[in-house]
Order: structure tokens, then C-alpha cells, then sequence
């Protein structure tokens, strides 16, 4: 720090060392130090058991599945809605030669948007996590017997199924 050029502004240089020099050094050698550090800005929460592992009396096992399930929408949401933003983005951007330029992160976009529709899609607004665990279920079961969902259905014969 500069030397003070008046005697008022040496007593107020020096007013300001007392009061801001401890509690400085006392943020710098205790609190820093004991501080963990992270990596992440926001709260982490302790994964919980699935619906699919909880007992069917278990309200408390529930009632955390149904949270685990709305927290895990939220965070899905949240990354389909920012993959689409990267898009419209890159589509301003990139005006005349989007469709080129773009494509990466449009297929990009349409998988998680695939995905997302795959396990939130048509379960409504209040939706919990044992109506997923049937939706996926129910597909699994489809699966089994039709094949993999728009492959045409299964193969008798070398013929494709009647739809």
C-alpha cells in the first residue's frame, strides 16, 4: 500500500489496519484452511433407494423415492431445456449454415429430448416415482414380446409382424 500523503489519511490507513487486519488473518489461517472445498455450486443430496427397493409398507422409503424421483425430473428438465437454449443459440449464431454447423448439437438435443420422453413422458404433472417404475415396467414387458419400440416389430420368419 502506498505511503499516506496527509496526516489524515495516515490515521485513516491505520484505522482501517485495525479493524480489517484481524479479521483478515483470522479468514486467511482458520477459516480458509478448515474449509472443504467443492466442486459444485449447488446442494448435493444423498442418493436414496429406488421405489423398486423399498418395502410396500414403507412410507418413509416411499415418501424419499417420490423426492429421489422429482429432484431427478427437475435435473432432467433442466438439461433438455439447456441443450435446446445451446441450439436456438448455435441456430441464431450460425444464421445461413445452421443446418450444417448445428447438427451435433441438434442430435445431440433430440436424444436427450428421446430419453427424457422415454422415462417422464405422458405420466402428467403429478407424477411419482412408482408410476415410472410401472411405465418402465410396462415397456420392458412390451419389449420382450414386440422388440425394441419403432423397429417395426418382431421378425416371424423373416417377415415383419402385422401392426
Amino acid at each position: 500500500m502506498p505511503e499516506a500523503r496527509s496526516p489524515m489519511a495516515a490515521f485513516a490507513d491505520c484505522l482501517y489496519n485495525m479493524i480489517d487486519g484481524p479479521v483478515t488473518w483470522f479468514r486467511g489461517s482458520i477459516v480458509e484452511p478448515n474449509q472443504q472445498k467443492y466442486a459444485w455450486y449447488h446442494q448435493q443430496y444423498r442418493r436414496v433407494p429406488t421405489i423398486d427397493q423399498c418395502y410396500t409398507d414403507d412410507v418413509a422409503c416411499r415418501f424419499e423415492a417420490d423426492q429421489q424421483f422429482r429432484r431427478d425430473r427437475m435435473v432432467d428438465n433442466d438439461i433438455v431445456t439447456i441443450l435446446r437454449q445451446r441450439f436456438e443459440d448455435c441456430t441464431l449464431y450460425e444464421a445461413p449454415d445452421h443446418i450444417i454447423k448445428c447438427k451435433p448439437i441438434l442430435d445431440q438435443y433430440e436424444k436427450a429430448a428421446e430419453n427424457w420422453f422415454i422415462k417422464y413422458g405422458d405420466l402428467g404433472g403429478y407424477a411419482n416415482a412408482k408410476a415410472a417404475y410401472m411405465k418402465q415396467k410396462h415397456r420392458m414387458i412390451w419389449e420382450r414380446r414386440h422388440g425394441p419400440v419403432g423397429s417395426g416389430g418382431k421378425k416371424h420368419d423373416g417377415e415383419e409382424a402385422e401392426h
